[in-house]
């Protein structure tokens, strides 16, 4: 079982810019598709992003297409959320999760680990 922690979250001005990043422990990391979720108060937990297990796969949601970038490295078990131009509707904890590509795709919550889940705060 992998276990991934987050960090880089903060307070940033709108147009800022943040990255985040999920380390992994385990040496299955690569075997894993990966996926940030958010979170915002009095809302469900929305998917932002996932790649494939090599990186060549990703799928963004609409609303952060063009803003957000994710990528992985292998190598250091990290996978990083790229985040510009944020504007306030993108504050939310932010989570990442490892599981299979086919559940991220579907939405499907039940994946193999999350994170304990970063706060991102985006003022105006």
């Amino acid at each position: 079982q992998v276990q991934l922690v987050e960090s880089g979250g903060g307070l940033v001005q709108v147009g800022g810019s943040l990255r985040l990043s999920c380390a992994a422990s385990g040496r299955t990391f690569s075997s894993y598709a990966m996926g940030w979720f958010r979170q915002a108060p009095g809302k469900e937990r929305e998917l932002v992003v996932a790649i494939n297990w090599s990186g060549e796969r990703t799928s963004y949601a609409s609303s952060v297409k063009g803003r957000f970038t994710i990528s992985r490295d292998n190598a250091k078990n990290t996978v990083y959320l790229q985040m510009n131009s944020l504007k306030p509707e993108d504050t939310a904890v932010y989570y990442c999760a490892a599981g299979s590509l086919g559940r991220f795709m579907r939405r499907d919550p039940d994946l193999d680990a999350w994170g304990q889940g970063t706060l991102v705060t985006v003022s105006s």
